[in-house]
């Protein structure tokens, strides 16, 4: 039990840990209020016996059986689907009379912008009810975030700084400390030296970065169009030809190259550190929703408030850490995060834009401020 108070602050809190599986021998008169509730939920999950999990990015938490050892009655069944593959089979799923999703984990923008405004989902901030999981201090900011206006359907679970996009051939920028703001790559000695990949359409992974500078109120359109229009800078389209281009040292400095796996193949490269301006929290495949009509909706309420329990989020960050990616980083203040790489952890007194607001999800605006500074610049 010693153990156990070391992982939670208050005996109450340890209790909602272990009753997550069969529920500890309380008196009657302990067994009220949310535990009461708990143990109900749990009873009724056992009797439905499954829960359908629809999910884009790593199964290997659901694969790994921790929730499936924590509630062997409650048969864990994972649809994984790729972009907007996952939502577009849940709407085509619906339309012919099936209603087979119970939850759905995935980006910020398909289950927003599909699910949300499809009108597929229920509230999920309701289904809270382990007092680990309803206690919003145990998160960052001291407070749930939520992708929706009405902060009560699209949960966000994972909050990842974000790196501001550009990297450099470390043989051809002696002195990568020169750039202390996003304002130093528009210096007129890099006109001409920079490659930046034309995420027109399909933004990939400069979909982060450039919201961050569109909705920084230090940066802004002002900041895209003018470096668009001023620095001359070449547009590619594969991801793979940039990122070559900037290891052989064709060009110094690229925007959404890359750059962390040509570095671990002990390329040339390296991604610029944090800038005075600070870094976007990326919710990544990090949201959670409840489906509405769902076919198991105890199994879902039990899987709800496991995934972000303490161990849940622990687990999810755990399985999120992937060789020349960015770690998942759980929101969840009381998570460990050593397993982290240092640059995609959350740090005191620096800026974070968080991008998984429904008003930053809009990326025609950015798109928009490009194309106007690639027309002053006569490369449109």
């Amino acid at each position: 039990m010693r153990g156990m108070k070391r992982l939670f602050a208050t005996v109450a809190m340890s209790a909602a840990f272990l009753s997550m599986g069969e529920p500890p021998a309380y008196g009657a008169d302990a067994r009220t209020g949310w535990q009461a509730e708990w143990e109900k939920t749990v009873a009724a999950a056992k009797k439905e016996g499954r829960v359908n999990v629809y999910m884009w990015g790593s199964t290997a938490v659901l694969d790994e059986g921790v929730f499936q050892k924590r509630f062997p009655e409650v048969k864990l069944f994972v649809v994984q689907g790729l972009g907007s593959q996952l939502e577009q089979r849940i709407l085509a799923e619906r339309r012919a009379g099936s209603y087979l999703a119970d939850v759905v984990i995935h980006g910020a923008n398909p289950t927003y912008n599909a699910l949300y405004r499809a009108k597929v989902l229920d509230p999920i901030k309701p289904q809270f009810i382990l007092p680990e999981v309803v206690d919003e201090s145990k998160w960052w900011g001291g407070k749930h975030r939520y992708v929706d206006p009405e902060g009560k359907y699209v949960f966000v679970a994972l909050g990842t700084a974000s790196s501001g996009g550009f990297s450099y051939n470390t043989n051809l920028v002696k002195n990568p400390q020169e750039f202390k703001s996003f304002w130093d790559f528009v210096n007129p000695k890099w006109k001409g030296k920079i490659i930046v990949q034309d995420i027109r359409g399909n933004p990939g992974r400069a979909r982060a970065p450039l919201t961050f500078i569109y909705h920084h109120p230090e940066l802004g359109p002002k900041f895209l169009r003018r470096f668009f229009a001023e620095m001359d800078a070449t547009l590619f389209k594969d991801e793979r030809l940039g990122t070559d281009w900037l290891a052989i040292g064709k060009y110094p400095l690229c925007f959404a190259c890359n750059s962390r796996v040509a570095k671990q193949q002990g390329l040339s490269v390296d991604q610029f550190g944090l800038l005075k301006e600070g870094q976007g929290l990326s919710p990544q495949a990090g949201t959670l929703v409840l489906v509405n009509r769902a076919p198991h909706p105890n199994a879902a309420r039990v899987f709800i408030n496991w995934f972000l329990s303490r161990e849940g989020q622990t687990a999810y960050q755990a399985a999120g850490q992937k060789p020349g990616e960015s770690s998942t980083n759980s929101l969840r203040e009381d998570v460990p995060k050593d397993v982290l790489a240092p640059d995609s952890r959350r740090q005191e007194r620096v800026y974070y834009l968080p991008l998984d607001r429904w008003d930053v999800l809009d990326i025609e605006p950015i798109y928009a401020a490009i194309n106007e500074g690639l027309k002053q610049a006569g490369k449109q």
